[in-house]
């Protein structure tokens, strides 16, 4: 299945420096409609009232962290099934095993390229 790329993406971050990085990162991989939301709260508000193909959520946060966040789309069932990626500073082992158990569909740790963004979400969305 070909990945729509007018499908609306949200990215999901506190740092304004990296919503600029990977809006044009996912530019660059050919996606047109890309959203963003400061925190975890923002997002859940704009996916409330959005079809969302993709978010793209930053762990790290305040007030709403992105694995909240995660933990909350999981539980809406308008919203459970839309495909979740988390990017991270951090690798450690436990967060990547309770992101998976939360329902993360991959999980990115920064620093990243436009390649390492595609492969992921190619793993999550199909090739494109």
């Amino acid at each position: 299945m070909a990945v729509d790329m007018n499908m609306p993406v949200l990215i999901v971050d506190d740092y304004k420096t990296m919503l600029r990085i990977i809006r044009n990162l996912l530019k660059q991989l050919g996606f047109n409609t890309v959203d963003d939301a400061a925190d975890g709260s923002e997002a859940l508000g704009k996916m409330r009232t959005r079809d969302y193909g993709l978010v793209i959520s930053d762990w790290n946060m305040e007030p709403m962290t992105g694995f909240q966040l995660l933990k909350e789309v999981r539980a809406d069932d308008g919203l459970k099934a839309t495909p979740f990626i988390m990017i991270t500073a951090e690798s450690k082992t436990d967060n990547v095993i309770a992101a998976k158990k939360a329902g993360v569909n991959n999980y990115i740790v920064k620093p990243f390229n436009a390649a390492t963004l595609k492969t992921k979400i190619s793993a999550v969305l199909g090739d494109f």
